[in-house]
């Protein structure tokens, strides 16, 4: 075993966490013992991490070729899970490849062969068709949440995939979805079921109904978040017209937030979660895109500012909030001639006469035009804010690393300034460009 390889004990250190959770603990065992396992669980109960555990255990330091493929449906989730392993610090080479970056960028993370690849199915098949890299290594097959995989259309590339694969020795499937029909190609013989879908979590999620006299539901919206105060939180709607409609909103009225949906730029999603990441802004509006699979840190209430035509969609919002063993409250905000669906029970009514103290945008997010590849580190990026851009630590807020580039949360305040200062400055042997993200 290599030095640089982290023993479980060290990785958990790392991550800040005292012990798995019990569906950890019982996953990571049952993976480990059987060639194929099947994985049910909540969404936010910490799936990527058991199976990534088990997973490292069966990996060969001294292979140079894609030794694991974890097919997922979103790249909003490969993206995830490539983050959640890198911050292991295992010590193996990890990428995430998807639609919507280009393929050059592919290409160049693919040359020094990853031992972990993850990557959504359509992206993943162009590779394996252009044989950019051997796939005679590739033991382990993870498809995270399959369910949604084949629900957005990728059977016909999962199974020319998987066809390929002919040296596969353990198979794991995971979803937050119950009954789901796994189909033949998979070759899932006798697996392993570990299931938590009905431990009982639901006491930690408290449902409050508001009700809006104005069919348009903005104001109610309004004084529901003013009541709330500076909490992070999703404002789930069903229409991207709804998201312009609601963001236009609250811009009038300066209340700080992002947009996120399928009809936005990759590149512009991604910037609307890294600045709700790192509390640019505390509100994220939604569509059921940000439901499952996207990295945002706990969070203490959603709002179904739009109610959701289906059940599993209801379901999967409410996952957002109340995850693993922390509390959280989901709004349901209803015009008051508004008939609820059959799955949503009428709840408490909330009170929300009382206003919190809403205090005003501190943090601003920069965009650094140098990341990993560049052998530019976090410590370089706070050094430069520190000496040069004259900050103390606590006005340095979270630096989040791209390959390519970084983006770093500063003082709203300090935030011009800094652009002026830093912009064309050197780090390591890049001049690195350095301006406010839009």
């Amino acid at each position: 075993m290599a030095n640089n390889i982290k023993d479980e004990q060290a990785i958990l250190d790392k991550l800040q966490i005292a012990a798995l959770n019990p569906m950890q603990k019982e996953a990571a065992n049952v993976i480990a013992s059987n060639a194929n396992t099947v994985l049910l669980s909540p969404t936010g109960t910490g799936k990527t991490l058991a199976f990534s555990l088990p997973l490292l255990k069966t990996l060969d330091y001294n292979s140079k070729e894609v030794q694991a493929l974890i097919l997922v449906p979103s790249r909003e989730l490969a993206i995830q899970i490539e983050q959640v392993i890198r911050s292991m610090g295992s010590g193996y080479k990890v990428n995430a490849v998807y639609g919507g970056r280009p393929m050059s960028k592919d290409k160049i993370e693919l040359k020094h062969t990853p031992a972990i690849l993850i990557g959504t199915p359509g992206r993943i098949a162009d590779h394996f068709s252009n044989d950019r890299f051997s796939k005679d290594a590739i033991k382990t097959l993870i498809l995270d949440e399959f369910d949604k995989s084949l629900e957005v259309g990728f059977e016909y590339e999962m199974r020319g995939i998987i066809n390929q694969l002919k040296s596969l020795e353990k198979r794991i499937l995971t979803s937050a979805t119950q009954g789901v029909e796994i189909p033949d190609f998979v070759n899932l013989v006798k697996p392993a079921t570990v299931n938590y879908l009905k431990a009982k979590r639901s006491s930690q999620l408290v449902f409050k109904t508001v009700v809006s006299s104005n069919k348009k539901k903005l104001k109610t919206l309004l004084e529901l978040l003013k009541h709330i105060g500076n909490e992070p939180g999703i404002v789930f709607c069903n229409l991207k017209d709804s998201i312009a409609e609601v963001s236009d909103f609250l811009q009038r009225e300066k209340i700080s937030h992002a947009c996120f949906s399928g009809g936005m730029e990759q590149k512009d999603r991604e910037r609307a979660l890294i600045k709700f990441r790192n509390g640019t802004c505390q509100l994220l509006i939604a569509t059921d895109l940000a439901a499952r699979g996207i990295d945002v840190p706990e969070m203490k209430f959603i709002i179904h500012y739009e109610l959701p035509k289906h059940q599993e969609e209801f379901i999967h919002r409410n996952g957002r909030t109340a995850r693993v063993n922390e509390k959280g409250t989901a709004y349901i905000l209803k015009w008051e001639h508004e008939r609820l669906p059959e799955f949503i029970k009428e709840a408490k009514a909330a009170n929300i006469s009382k206003k919190a103290h809403y205090k005003p945008q501190y943090w601003e997010t920069l965009f650094i035009s140098g990341g990993r590849k560049d052998k530019i580190s976090k410590g370089d990026i706070a050094g430069l804010f520190f000496k040069q851009g004259g900050l103390t630590k606590d006005q340095l807020g979270t630096i989040e690393l791209k390959p390519d580039c970084a983006f770093v949360a500063v003082p709203l305040t300090h935030a011009d300034k800094l652009v002026q200062e830093l912009n064309n400055s050197r780090l390591k042997k890049k001049k690195v460009r350095v301006t406010n993200v839009s």
